[in-house]
């Protein structure tokens, strides 16, 4: 197997997370894709993070795909709503962005540890 020598950009990936409460690291809330029926409940940084690789496979990344466009529920006034781009794939790591919907802010990841890093400290607040 040969390893590629540059990143392939991944079109526009991109799931909307919703966070109903969060206490160090466990959190009760769901994931929004394109490629999900509905919504998937998620409980853990870590079990949002498989989920999200398990989606990008299934796009054929680094292959182009037709550009996604995510689904959007109702939700809470104290849900916290965030929109996650993966822009890249190389090695199993990721680079995107990070968009906090409830505050019009946007933070850029360079690894999927840095996107649980950011989320946590965001939610630990």
């Amino acid at each position: 197997m040969m390893l590629r020598e540059r990143m392939f950009p991944c079109q526009s990936r991109e799931a909307v997370v919703t966070v109903q409460t969060y206490h160090d690291g466990i959190m009760d809330g769901y994931l929004q894709h394109p490629r999900l029926k509905g919504r998937a409940e998620i409980r853990s940084l870590s079990q949002m993070v498989l989920l999200l690789n398990s989606l990008i496979d299934m796009e054929d990344c680094p292959n182009p795909s037709l550009p996604l466009v995510p689904v959007h529920y109702g939700s809470r006034e104290t849900d916290t709503v965030f929109r996650i781009q993966i822009l890249f794939r190389e090695h199993y790591t990721w680079q995107g962005r990070l968009i906090w919907q409830d505050r019009n802010q946007e933070v850029v990841f360079h690894s999927a540890i840095e996107l649980i890093q950011l989320l946590d400290e965001i939610l630990g607040e």
